[in-house]
């Protein structure tokens, strides 16, 4: 360690890339994090109004049984 409070994120195991090739690295490796963090991140929708519902003109569930054929014009 060189005095830093904070280890290093990135560490060069081999070779010696340039300062360019340094900050290029971590722009992909920036906006990918992000990326990640972005696709993880809970979407907020409005919620539905009642006009949009259509839950009411669903027939429900068909249950067996004496008349369940007029309940299936329902």
């Amino acid at each position: 360690m060189t005095g830093h409070e904070n280890p290093p994120h990135l560490v060069v195991v081999r070779g010696e890339p340039t300062a360019e090739e340094l900050a290029a690295l971590t722009a992909v490796l920036s906006a990918r994090a992000a990326a990640a963090g972005a696709a993880e991140a809970p979407v907020r929708t409005a919620p539905a109004s009642g006009w949009r519902d259509r839950s009411p003109g669903l027939r429900t569930r068909l249950h067996p049984g004496p008349g369940a054929w007029r309940r299936s014009l329902r």
